[in-house]
């Protein structure tokens, strides 16, 4: 295996629990990206974020750096003052 993306689909090809907690990481990792790119692009620190939130500016940093699994109730009070919200979408088998 020569990158990252190869092992990754390596185990998911033969860990079905590898697969679920890679997706699990991945879609988690895409939803913070989110977040620090409409963070950014409004112009706002961490720390700014996190008194909007009142939340301690170092509970932003760990979850942008994924040292954390935020709650669901937590996402959502990041979200809102950047203008974002979760959508569900149901997913095609």
């Amino acid at each position: 295996m020569k990158t990252w993306n190869d092992y990754k689909e390596h185990v998911k090809a033969v860990d079905t629990d590898g697969k679920q907690y890679i997706e699990e990481a991945e879609e988690l990792a895409q939803i913070i990206s989110a977040v620090i790119r409409q963070r950014n692009a409004l112009g706002l620190s961490q720390r700014e974020l996190a008194v909007l939130c009142q939340m301690p500016q170092s509970s932003v940093a760990r979850i942008e750096s994924m040292k954390i699994t935020p709650t669901l109730e937590t996402m959502l009070r990041l979200m809102k003052p950047l203008g974002l919200k979760l959508a569900v979408t149901q997913i095609e088998s």
